[in-house]
């Protein structure tokens, strides 16, 4: 299910949300009420609204990224029991530009249980954050 099915497609063409309010209530509010266990719970977190919003395909996963504001999603390595996807993009650049140590842990747990989903097996996301090259490499492996 996809955000904007919730919505009428021209209501939410004339809608959008300043990057500055989205960064304010992630990066900031969240992280003051969660604390230290900030990134813990926003992987469960993510795992939960992947549950909420479950994506039958990869095009559909691709997309939901891009509608949440958390980057471009792209496959970069496919194995047995393993996938690494990519994240980048403009969303992406502008976090390591305002965030001296950004975390990516609600759209790891997200692809964890749409993977886990989709494999119909316990699955969890491993976050390899590469500064210079302003992108984040999520691996996510299964039994």
């Amino acid at each position: 299910m996809k955000l904007t099915k919730q919505l009428d497609q021209q209501e939410i063409q004339g809608l959008s949300v300043p990057i500055f309010g989205y960064e304010l209530i992630r990066d900031s509010l969240l992280t003051d009420v969660l604390g230290k266990e900030a990134e813990s719970i926003l992987y469960w977190a993510g795992k939960s609204l992947a549950r909420k919003f479950p994506c039958q395909s990869f095009e559909e996963l691709v997309s939901f990224f891009e509608e949440a504001g958390w980057g471009t999603l792209a496959l970069s390595k496919e194995a047995k029991r393993e996938k690494t996807f990519e994240i980048s993009g403009p969303f992406i650049e502008r976090r390591f530009s305002v965030q001296s140590e950004p975390f990516f842990s609600l759209e790891s747990g997200f692809l964890a249980e749409q993977i886990s989903s989709h494999e119909q097996t316990e699955a969890e996301s491993i976050v390899d954050i590469q500064k210079r090259a302003k992108k984040v490499m999520l691996t996510v492996k299964w039994e």
